[in-house]
């Protein structure tokens, strides 16, 4: 099984690209670092927004990946065209503890997913690699994922349109789960059984603009 093949069957609706909260009725989006700004009055970056953020995310995906599940890792790049690569994409090398996964690694060209003028000038490369979570190092991802608009590393690096879009799709519990960057996160899923237990557990980090979408699609 592929990753569409998977989409198809258990999230027809579905498309990898940012919102997938938007796409799917059971689901939850969290806000990360709440009331933190991401600059100090003296300009200087404030880690410990970013510090928290990091916890948050690895705290969900605690929450929502067991060590042994299967996971598609994918990840969107969003590239000119005529561009011919120069830099070394930063999200499968780095973080996986066998490098011999890279052979399995599998890539398909989709059109543009944004600005429909823009089409003739750009695509979007899809990366997928079918894995276990013990395969991967998830914090350096879940942190690179955060760093997006700041000079932090880990970064994802790439010859990038956008900065890449990392998607954890855990095909053990049907899960898919999305951090955008440092202002918030996304996970879907099959069931509503699965995410109840974590929007009540972690209801301080939704939004209140949020909540009543949530609920419905919850069911609650």
């Amino acid at each position: 099984m592929n990753i569409m093949e998977y989409l198809n069957e258990k999230f027809p609706t579905v498309e990898l690209v940012p919102t997938v909260y938007y796409q799917w009725d059971i689901g939850i989006h969290f806000s990360l670092g709440k009331g933190i700004y991401q600059l100090r009055e003296n300009g200087e970056l404030n880690l410990e927004r970013f510090r928290i953020g990091y916890k948050q995310t690895l705290t969900i995906f605690k929450e929502l990946f067991d060590q042994n599940d299967d996971l598609f890792l994918v990840t969107n790049i969003y590239r000119q065209k005529t561009q011919q690569p120069t830099k070394k994409m930063k999200v499968y090398q780095p973080n996986l503890r066998d490098k011999n996964k890279l052979k399995q690694l599998q890539v398909k060209t989709y059109p543009y997913p944004f600005e429909e003028n823009e089409r003739e000038e750009y695509e979007m490369q899809q990366f997928s690699l079918h894995c276990k979570v013990n395969d991967i190092r998830v914090n350096g991802l879940l942190k690179a994922a955060i760093n997006e608009d700041f000079p932090l590393k880990p970064r994802f690096g790439g010859d990038s349109v956008h900065y890449p879009d990392v998607f954890f799709v855990n095909i053990t519990k049907d899960i898919i789960f999305f951090v955008y960057d440092d202002r918030g996160c996304e996970v879907i899923s099959r069931t509503a059984d699965r995410l109840r237990p974590l929007y009540e557990k972690y209801y301080d980090w939704i939004e209140g603009v949020d909540r009543e979408r949530i609920q419905k699609g919850l069911r609650m």
